[in-house]
């Protein structure tokens, strides 16, 4: 048994590991090794990827491409590889992932698990829509292939389905045409929330990428960063040089509190305010900033961190997220990871997928204990009276009936549950 965490390290419970190297024989090796839960990269934030003092099946082996098309841009892999070797291979045959999260550092399996979605949803929607196949194995051995035309119930039942209906070995990828791997991006500053959904709206029909940058600590200010962002058509830049970073050692206590969380926002704001306007920026930078700091997560300390990202109703959203602003400075708290953006109308394909047509934000506070889960209920409430949801890549408490009531469609995934296995978040929310 080994220590096992996520992304957050709010804990390291021990697991057997089983590692799987070869697709072919997965379905023996879990069979003898169950209830188990698949672990790629533990990018999960919360528990979503632990299943403790149990099995976990490591898919890294599984890490092999299989077929690839440069005519038509479909690619075929195993589930264990990850989002960035995808990338490094097909960019430079004029392809790339239609969609992706914050981090490139994902694995296939993952993302399609958690049906991730990025800056672009407003335009292409998740990571599933784009999904065109996925081999499964069930605990028992059984072998389902699936997709939009094939066994969609299946496959509906897999996209976003944290993992549950068995284990992805391989899954078919249409990726998209790009012409070069860098972006037309603008940067602007705003004063507050009305500024924000102005530049929303506007941004949504030409501009392919939009996110905001928000800081959660300038009052009544509301203020932040709005970036927008289109696939350039043709720039002969040269890839920049790797200057990534590293938090080589995880501090006994965190180093984010009020002090240095308002001193990180007022200097990202004010910089970025200078540096406003249009500029050429390779795809690695816009669509990936944390990436460039190998376990920027240690900064949080021992305790680990939670991200709480919600999504609630477009008509409600900037009083909801007012509220929730208000709640945070009245506790006190401040994130200086702060993220706000819009989702587009287009429905996710899964059953127990996150994204839908609203206002997204996601916060990252340290592990403060009782204080912080008492701010996450008053967090929850406004989120529960707004007819909202949590993510649950990101979630490490989220209480029963909010889940239940955020995911309508949880009976109905529950007919495609695999018995074999079991992870923290589906025992603490769905009773196994």
């Amino acid at each position: 048994m080994i220590k096992v965490s996520s992304w957050g390290r709010l804990e390291s419970p021990l697991h057997s590991v089983i590692s799987l190297q070869n697709r072919n024989n997965v379905a023996s090796a879990i069979s003898a090794n169950k209830p188990g839960l698949a672990y790629g990269m533990g990018r999960s934030y919360g528990d979503v990827c632990l299943n403790p003092n149990g099995v976990l099946w490591h898919t890294r082996g599984l890490d092999r491409f299989i077929e690839f098309n440069s005519d038509n841009g479909r690619l075929i892999c195993e589930a264990g590889t990850l989002l960035s070797d995808i990338q490094q291979l097909t960019i430079p045959r004029g392809w790339a992932l239609p969609v992706t999260p914050g981090t490139e550092l994902a694995t296939v399996g993952g993302a399609i698990a958690n049906d991730v979605h990025g800056k672009n949803h407003h335009r292409l929607g998740t990571f599933g829509h784009h999904i065109k196949c996925i081999t499964l194995i069930r605990s028992d051995g059984e072998e389902i292939i699936c997709g939009p035309e094939l066994e969609t119930q299946w496959f509906h039942a897999t996209i976003g389905g944290l993992g549950l209906t068995g284990i992805i070995t391989k899954a078919e990828i249409q990726l998209r045409k790009i012409q070069c791997p860098w972006f037309d991006a603008e940067t602007i500053p705003y004063a507050n929330l009305d500024e924000f959904f102005d530049l929303a709206d506007i941004s949504e029909e030409d501009w392919e990428h939009t996110v905001s940058w928000f800081d959660c600590t300038s009052g009544t200010q509301r203020r932040g960063i709005f970036m927008r962002a289109n696939p350039a058509d043709s720039h002969e830049y040269p890839e920049p040089v790797d200057k990534r970073l590293n938090m080589p050692v995880t501090p006994p206590i965190t180093m984010i509190n009020r002090l240095t969380v308002l001193a990180f926002n007022a200097a990202y704001y004010n910089l970025n305010k200078i540096k406003a306007g249009k500029q050429i920026v390779h795809y690695k930078k816009f669509l990936y900033p944390l990436d460039n700091v190998h376990h920027w997560n240690r900064v949080y300390g021992t305790r680990g961190f939670y991200q709480y990202q919600s999504v609630v109703p477009r008509e409600s959203g900037q009083q909801i997220i007012e509220l929730m602003l208000k709640e945070i400075s009245r506790c006190k708290e401040g994130s200086f990871l702060a993220v706000l953006k819009t989702f587009g109308d287009q429905p996710s394909i899964g059953m127990l997928s996150f994204p839908r047509p609203g206002v997204t934000l996601a916060l990252d506070f340290p592990n403060r204990g009782a204080r912080t889960l008492e701010l996450f209920e008053n967090l929850d409430a406004l989120v529960r009276e707004a007819g909202g949801c949590l993510y649950p890549a990101k979630d490490a408490r989220m209480p029963r009936d909010l889940f239940e009531s955020g995911y309508p469609r949880l009976n109905e995934f529950m007919k495609y549950r695999d018995p074999g296995i079991s992870s923290a978040f589906s025992r603490r929310l769905m009773g196994s």
